[in-house]
């Protein structure tokens, strides 16, 4: 447990940075500190590893003061992630994983394994290893980062804007790193972003700071969706919070049209007894992954086979039971047709469903859970 207690950063020139800031952080979770530039999300990070000293206030680690304990054994005890991975340019990958260990004494051969072992776990080949950090992509780099907090398997986990720099495609690969690693390993993470979207998708708890350094709202992230603390966190939290919190409501209930999914070689009976009932078909391969969206009107007048011309793009695809009722909606919202396609684990087509198939869920979903229903027609 972390315990931030009343804890401020006043500059000589009276900028006040954070202004009595109380917080308790709860072991193996995700902490996320978001808000405005210049609430003093990173002085309060940089303060729990004393890189910034407070001016009031304490910080607790699992009962003991912070400032009772030696500047380099803290940080030490510590892993940090930053932006932009702040590698060691001059030193190999498999040297930048180890640089903690061995400063802490252990052999160089345990050094190497142990980075070894955390390049496979931040999902790096290790043939990577020998490289140097001007031969990796951001995303690759990043990843070195992580892996160099972790090995010397500190219990808390500071990260600094850490997915930033990449493109959101990497960005949201490393997010769901980072939580398979979380799964796993269960840190003490306290996490900034400036991003509200990767605070909700990260974070089991999220303070949200004001410009000045106060706390407007410390909550986990399906109740600050659903009742932010006051106008200015409402604000904040953007018109399509209610969007966001979709995130929070699964698709295994969604009734999904199995008969909407006509493989590319189907018979003429087969594809006119599909086609009877639903107005576009999601045409598959035959390994059941989707090609696209077809004319059921079209394919049954024509009783065509193996015929992949004037197909619609099938367009993205939902995770049925892993992924959220946002990214189904998403998918539903995006398609040509009004209609999104679920696919299992292997990326096969698992069935089809309607933008308003998804509303009923929706409005079903919140009558379960109490809250107010989201405005579906915001989402197009």
């Amino acid at each position: 447990m972390i315990s931030i207690e009343a804890v401020s950063k006043r500059y000589p020139d009276g900028t006040v940075a954070v202004d009595g800031l109380s917080l308790e952080i709860p072991d193996r979770s995700i902490t996320v500190l978001v808000g405005p530039s210049g609430c003093g999300k990173t002085t309060t990070l940089r303060m729990i590893n004393r890189m910034i000293e407070l001016s009031g206030g304490r910080i607790l680690i699992d009962g003991e003061d912070i400032q009772h304990k030696p500047v380099n054994a803290l940080r030490r005890s510590m892993g940090y992630v930053i932006q932009n991975a702040g590698l060691f340019q001059h030193r190999t990958i498999v040297d930048n994983i180890g640089t903690v260990p061995r400063m802490l004494g252990w052999s160089k051969a345990k050094a190497r394994e142990r980075s070894m072992e955390l390049m496979e776990r931040v999902g790096l080949d290790t043939s990577m290893a020998k490289r140097y950090p001007y031969q990796l992509s951001g995303g690759q780099q990043q990843r070195v980062g992580v892996a160099r907090a972790l090995a010397a398997d500190p219990p808390v986990l500071l990260m600094d804007e850490p997915f930033s720099a990449v493109d959101p495609v990497v960005r949201r690969g490393l997010q769901e790193e980072l939580l398979r690693i979380q799964s796993e390993l269960g840190k003490t993470i306290v996490f900034v972003t400036h991003d509200i979207d990767e605070a909700i998708r990260v974070g089991d708890m999220i303070a949200v700071l004001r410009t000045g350094g106060k706390l407007a709202q410390y909550a986990p992230p399906d109740e600050l969706l659903s009742r932010p603390a006051d106008a200015a966190v409402e604000d904040f939290l953007g018109a399509d919070r209610g969007i966001r919190g979709l995130s929070f409501f699964g698709t295994e209930q969604l009734p999904l049209e199995r008969n909407g999914i006509v493989a590319v070689d189907a018979t003429a009976a087969q594809v006119a007894e599909r086609a009877a009932d639903l107005p576009q078909l999601l045409v598959v391969d035959v390994d059941g992954r989707p090609l696209g969206w077809a004319d059921a009107a079209r394919l049954r007048a024509s009783g065509a086979r193996n015929d992949t011309a004037g197909l619609l793009a099938s367009g993205q695809t939902f995770r049925l039971g892993e992924d959220s009722l946002r990214v189904a909606l998403d998918c539903a919202v995006l398609s040509p047709t009004g209609w999104a396609a679920a696919v299992d684990g292997e990326g096969r087509a698992v069935g089809v469903v309607s933008q308003e198939a998804i509303a009923r869920a929706i409005r079903e979903a919140h009558g379960r859970r109490g809250t107010a229903p989201v405005d579906v027609g915001a989402a197009r």
